[in-house]
């Protein structure tokens, strides 16, 4: 299909948590389409979907991969998206390329956290979904089980269209409870099958479930459930109509079965989706955001002004980046300017792609609802949103996830520092949940991500694609100091070796305030003690000396500093002497003023199932955690703590080990307190004698 309108596309999303076989049904469905010689297999390194070095060598999705195919008089914009939750912003960035969703469920495993979560968010950006019960012919696989607990989950109420015949090693098809038919595969991989009467034995229980979703069907239309009600015989076409009424407004979450790696139900999953799944004429307008912050509403059609959302960004270190659209209106064609009103700048659109896993297919137009690749764009990445420069605005991007595990970055060979950062600067216009900054305290460059895993793949593309190899290690924490009583001292530095001497003389108080604010300086200084150009002298200087806490070496904070008298020499007083002396009434201070070492205390939320609550608990009193509170959300509770940053580096091996990787948690930066006295004192030490090492 080359030409094809609005109205034919369909833009859905495979969404799940890692391992229910999202990449096998891509595959499944691109052999089915024609897309593919063979039924491409994660496991055996030829699925197109999963072709990245990283994917291949993991044999998991990292990375969102589009496939654009045609399906009977549908063109299919398919999603294939990451689960495992070092990955999961990629997913939920692309849930805004989607129209609908397919959850893929393990018939084996069930839902886990990570999927509820992503069904969460597709129904908050008001996704009509479907459910694809995978991997019923392997051992262990129990359907109803997983039917059982759905309910609690999806906003609309799941309802079977088919019936699988068999379980496990007898899986060898389904019933179609519209049509009351069976399917029976050949189950050799080609997706063939015949279409027979339903077998005696499972008629009752066919028939049985079949009133139920159609009761559950004529719901979604007034005038079918009316007539349903009447006893009256239903048509095929108020049955469909009333199905596609209640996928679109969300009401129902149709539920279907299959094999992905024996490519079986996957014609029906297809069909399903061309002949169900919303176009984006049907899903409807958007809101958009003009330049003053108002509000506007944009209606999918190609006759619209433009406005397009880049929701991923692939960098690639010879072909250029890759920038990836949804087209919510107007068109883009190849070959002329289109302006980034995120950036407010200018680009050029040379040649633009619709893609097919690892592959690409040059298009010359994309119209309103399409997903295209646009290559080598400049300045744009995920996020950004495209408009008419005359009528500017953008499309609300979906907040990233704050980072929850950090590692100080160092290059294999000197002098690469400066590599690191431009070649880091374009992994994270690829990945915006990647994070880079430099510790002014500690000196290292620090990198940030959602979990080991994430930073593993980091580190082996930054080798891979711009030859920079690099070591990680574990972070130092920023530890401080601060003085927990008053203290009075005087500061002098005189010194005479003949001629012109140096002499200045200050007199300072310090006291303890917030130790989450730095330093106040208060200048009390009467009758010309000091002479005013002298005062900003000793203020720099008593602000140098606080940079290396007398205590450990820590940056000093949460202090009061008064300057109240001293004294001067006409001839020797200098800046630099009443620095000194600045510098000298610190030191002094500090020492008599209690020096205490702070930490870093993360604020902490950590999501786990029920089950697993206890432990988490356990575990976070070990890690000197104080609770605050637990929520709870369907069988998933958040327990919310304060944690110190010390006993938070290695947490996320630990949640993936304690709750068999069903865990998640967040963690962002609360304030510093105090670090009990026995930890304290090892700190110290260790600080100590890190720096006499070093000195050496």
């Amino acid at each position: 299909m080359s030409n094809y309108d609005t109205s034919d596309i369909r833009n859905v999303g495979l969404v799940s948590h890692v391992g229910t076989g999202k990449t096998s049904l891509a595959d499944a469905m691109l052999f089915s389409a024609g897309q593919n010689t063979r039924l491409g297999k994660v496991d055996t390194e030829t699925s197109l979907m999963d072709f990245e070095p990283e994917e291949v060598k993991r044999r998991t999705t990292i990375s969102s991969s589009i496939a654009s195919f045609n399906w009977k008089k549908a063109r299919i914009n398919l999603i294939d998206t990451p689960g495992g939750a070092n990955f999961v912003a990629d997913a939920r960035n692309s849930l805004q390329g989607m129209d609908s969703a397919i959850i893929v469920i393990d018939a084996i495993d069930g839902l886990k956290l990570q999927s509820i979560k992503l069904i969460k968010q597709a129904q908050e950006l008001e996704l009509p979904l479907c459910v694809f019960i995978n991997k019923l012919e392997r051992e262990n696989a129990n359907y109803k089980t997983v039917i059982d607990k759905l309910n609690s989950t999806f906003e609309g109420k799941p309802v079977l269209l088919q019936l699988p015949i068999g379980q496990e090693s007898s899986f060898k098809g389904v019933i179609d409870l519209l049509k009351m038919k069976a399917l029976i595969f050949e189950l050799n991989e080609s997706g063939k099958f015949t279409e027979q009467d339903v077998p005696a034995e499972l008629k009752a229980e066919a028939e049985a479930m079949r009133e139920a979703t159609l009761e559950s069907i004529v719901e979604c239309d007034d005038a079918t459930l009316e007539k349903y009600l009447e006893g009256a015989d239903l048509t095929e076409e108020e049955i469909t109509s009333a199905l596609k009424k209640g996928i679109l407004n969300r009401q129902i979450t149709p539920v279907m079965f299959g094999a992905a790696t024996k490519n079986v139900g996957v014609h029906q999953i297809l069909n399903f989706i061309a002949d169900y799944m919303p176009s984006p004429i049907e899903k409807g307008a958007i809101k958009v955001k003009k330049a003053d912050g108002s509000e506007q509403t944009r209606e999918p059609a190609s006759s619209e002004p433009l406005a397009a959302l880049v929701f991923k960004t692939i960098a690639d270190p010879y072909a250029g980046q890759l920038t990836i659209m949804r087209v919510f209106s107007g068109e883009i064609n190849s070959d002329t300017n289109i302006y980034n009103s995120t950036k407010k700048a200018k680009e050029r659109v040379g040649q633009m792609l619709h893609l097919v896993g690892k592959k690409q297919e040059p298009t010359a137009k994309a119209v309103a609802g399409d997903i295209i690749a646009v290559a080598k764009l400049k300045d744009s990445h995920t996020g950004d949103s495209f408009s008419d420069e005359k009528n500017p605005v953008t499309i609300p991007a979906i907040s990233q996830p704050a980072p929850v595990i950090s590692f100080a970055i160092k290059p294999k060979s000197k002098g690469d520092e400066d590599k690191i950062q431009s070649s880091l600067k374009r992994l994270m216009e690829e990945d915006p949940t990647l994070q880079v900054s430099r510790d002014l305290q500690t000196k290292e460059i620090i990198l940030s991500g959602m979990g080991q895993v994430h930073l593993d793949v980091a580190i082996e593309k930054l080798k891979r694609k711009f030859g920079v190899e690099v070591i990680l290690e574990t972070p130092k924490i920023p530890y401080k100091e601060t003085i927990t009583s008053d203290a009075k001292v005087q500061g002098k530095y005189k010194k005479q070796s003949g001629g012109k001497g140096q002499y200045g003389d200050c007199w300072i108080e310090l006291h303890s305030i917030d130790k989450n604010k730095d330093m106040e300086f208060i200048d009390k200084v009467v009758g010309g003690a000091i002479p005013r150009q002298y005062i900003p002298a000793v203020e720099s200087g008593i602000r140098e000396a606080m940079q290396e806490g007398v205590l450990a070496g820590y940056p000093t904070v949460g202090i009061q500093v008064v300057l109240f008298d001293g004294s001067y020499h006409p001839v020797d007083s200098s800046e630099m002497a009443f620095k000194v002396a600045g510098s000298m009434a610190f030191k002094k201070a500090a020492a008599e003023a209690r020096p205490v070492l702070l930490e870093p205390v993360m604020h902490v939320e950590i999501t786990v199932p029920e089950e697993n609550v206890g432990d988490i608990m356990g575990d976070l009193n070990s890690r000197r955690g104080r609770m605050q509170g637990v929520e709870a959300e369907g069988a998933t509770q958040t327990v919310k703590a304060q944690i110190p940053m010390a006993e938070m580096l290695k947490y996320a091996p630990d949640l993936n080990s304690m709750t068999s990787g069903a865990g998640i948690f967040t963690m962002e930066f609360s304030h510093y307190e105090e670090v009990p006295a026995h930890l304290a004192q090892k700190i110290i030490e260790e600080n100590k004698t890190t720096k006499e090492t070093t000195a050496k």
